[in-house]
C-alpha cells in the first residue's frame, strides 16, 4: 500500500492507563504529525483507557514506534492499525467529543454542535494543533473558575492568557468582561494561528484578543500593557513554578491569578513558589488528579530579586 496520502486516513490504536492518557491530554511538546484522542473504555477503571491516533499516512514503523512510546503499559501488545478511507479523519478524532458545560459556557466541537443555552455563550474549539478544547479537567476547571469569579460580581480591566493554545480561556475572558483588554500569548506559533482562527470561527473581534507569540510573559508587549488584574497560565507544573516571578511581576496588586495543567501531587509544590512572591492562595477546584489554583497577588507588585530561571521551561504547554 502506498504510504502516500489520496484521501484515505488511518488509525493507530493502542490500551493505556488514565495516567498516560492524561498525560497525552496535557503535553503540548510531542512532536507528532497526528491527531491524539484518548477514551475511557471501561468506567471508573484507571487502567482501562485506549489511544487512538489519527494519521492521514499510513504509518511506517518509525511513526508506530513513536506512539507506542507513548504508552509504556501497553509494551506488551502491537498497535491496531485501520485503514479508514476517505473519511474525515479529523471528524473521527472528535468522535468521542462531547460538548461540556460550565457554568454559562458550552463547549463543542464540528462533530457535535450544540445551541448556546440562554443567557450563555456556546464555544466551537475542534481539536488539532493546540491544547484546549475544554475536554481536559484543567482547561474545563478554569472555565468553571473563571465563570465563578464573574458570577461573584468581580470585574478586570487587563486580563492575559499565558500558554492560550486554542485560545478558549482567553475567549471566555472576552465574554465575561467584555470592556477589558484581553491578551493572550503562547510560545508555539502554531498555537496563536490556531487562536487567531478560533476567534474568527466563533465570531470574536479582531481587536477582543492581543496576541503575541512569547517564551511566557518575558515579551517587551506585555510589560508595555501591564500590570494585569487577571492572570491565567494553564500549562504544566514545572513551568509554573519557573515562572511564579515573571508572572507574579506583571500582575498588579491584589490581582486575580488562576493557574491549571498541575497534578493534585503537585499542588503544594506550585503554591510554595506563588507565596513565595507574595501571592497567597484562595480556592482549589480538583478535577480527577488535576488542580485549578486561584490565588491574589500581593498588596503591592511584585519586584523580582534576581533573574528570571529558564529551568523548567522546555516543553511548557500552550494552554495547559
Amino acid at each position: 500500500m502506498s504510504a502516500e496520502s489520496n484521501g484515505t486516513s488511518w488509525r493507530i490504536t493502542l490500551p493505556c492507563t488514565r495516567a498516560e492518557a492524561e498525560a497525552i491530554d496535557s503535553a503540548s511538546d510531542l512532536a507528532i504529525d497526528a491527531v491524539l484522542m484518548t477514551t475511557e473504555e471501561v468506567e471508573d477503571d484507571v487502567e482501562r483507557w485506549r489511544l487512538d491516533a489519527y494519521v492521514e499516512h499510513e504509518p511506517d514503523a518509525a511513526m508506530l514506534a513513536t506512539i507506542h512510546a507513548l504508552v509504556p503499559s501497553a509494551s506488551g501488545h502491537d498497535p491496531v492499525v485501520t485503514q479508514l478511507g476517505d473519511e474525515d479523519w479529523i471528524a473521527m478524532s472528535q468522535a468521542g467529543l462531547e460538548p461540556i458545560r460550565e457554568g454559562r459556557f458550552v463547549v463543542h466541537t464540528s462533530a457535535h454542535p450544540v445551541a448556546a443555552p440562554a443567557g450563555g455563550r456556546a464555544f466551537l474549539i475542534d481539536a488539532g494543533q493546540a491544547f484546549g478544547t475544554g475536554h481536559h479537567g484543567t482547561t474545563s476547571g478554569c472555565l468553571a473558575m473563571l465563570d465563578g469569579l464573574a458570577m461573584a460580581g468581580k470585574t478586570f480591566t487587563r486580563a492575559i492568557d499565558v500558554g492560550t493554545g486554542t485560545g478558549l480561556l482567553a475567549f471566555a475572558a472576552v465574554e465575561l468582561w467584555p470592556d477589558a483588554l484581553v491578551v493572550a500569548t503562547d510560545i508555539d506559533p502554531v498555537a496563536v494561528d490556531v487562536t487567531r482562527d478560533n476567534a474568527t470561527l466563533n465570531g470574536i473581534a479582531a481587536d477582543a484578543v492581543t496576541l503575541f507569540v512569547a517564551d511566557g510573559a518575558r515579551h517587551p508587549d506585555i510589560d508595555a500593557a501591564a500590570p494585569y488584574d487577571l492572570v491565567i497560565a494553564n500549562i504544566l507544573a514545572g513551568p509554573l513554578v519557573s515562572m511564579a516571578p515573571e508572572l507574579a511581576a506583571i500582575a498588579a496588586p491584589h490581582a486575580t491569578i488562576v493557574l491549571a495543567g498541575l497534578l493534585e501531587t503537585q499542588r503544594e509544590t506550585v503554591v510554595a513558589a506563588y507565596v513565595a512572591c507574595g501571592c497567597t492562595l484562595d480556592a482549589i477546584d480538583r478535577r480527577g488528579d488535576w488542580t485549578v489554583l486561584r490565588l491574589t497577588a500581593g498588596s503591592d507588585r511584585y519586584v523580582p530579586t534576581a533573574p528570571f530561571d529558564p529551568k523548567g521551561r522546555d516543553g511548557w504547554a500552550l494552554d495547559l
